[in-house]
């Protein structure tokens, strides 16, 4: 019983600080800004209500940007439902950026979703996995392995620098 306790007691002083180290803070996002698109040529499918831009894509909402080499943006009753990224994706907020093989703006849930080889950094910090999850809304974010190293997530955290303690002179004994 006792240990138990003292196991809750520690995971509750030190959760807070990993989760301030972690690149998985992702904070809160308005999600309800406009929705900016800008690439090098667009495609629009209209019997698909689809719309394709390729070449240096780069779709801004707020503070959030996410760059990719082709992205799709699916429409229902003319409002973007969807936008999918294809190619180097990379997502970038003011906690960190994320990368990822192929990425999905589910618009509605108001969720981001990174597949493939992802890797989250902020500052030295590093986070690898297959899978990440982010809600916009609430901030919070999941990353998971599936098939890679073992199904495990892998991360990497530099502590902050240690502070020099000033040393103090000996006091001196007379014989």
């Amino acid at each position: 019983m006792r240990t138990k306790l003292s196991t809750l007691l520690f995971l509750t002083m030190v959760s807070p600080a990993l989760a301030a180290t972690t690149p998985l803070d992702f904070g809160k996002h308005n999600a309800n800004e406009p929705i900016n698109v800008s690439a090098d040529a667009f495609l629009a499918d209209i019997k698909g209500k689809t719309g394709t831009y390729s070449g240096n894509v780069i779709v801004t909402q707020g503070k959030m940007r996410l760059r990719a080499d082709k992205v799709r943006v699916n429409v229902i009753d003319n409002k973007p439902d969807k936008i999918e990224a294809t190619g180097h994706v990379v997502f970038d907020s003011a906690s960190g950026t994320a990368q990822g093989d192929t990425g999905v703006y589910a618009i509605a849930p108001r969720t981001i979703t990174l597949n493939g080889h992802v890797v989250l950094a902020k500052d030295k910090n590093v986070m690898r996995g297959t899978v990440l999850v982010v809600n916009l809304i609430t901030g919070a974010a999941t990353l998971q392995s599936k098939g890679e190293n073992g199904g495990r997530v892998q991360g990497l955290f530099t502590p902050p620098p240690q502070k020099p303690t000033e040393s103090r002179p000996q006091p001196t004994t007379n014989p």
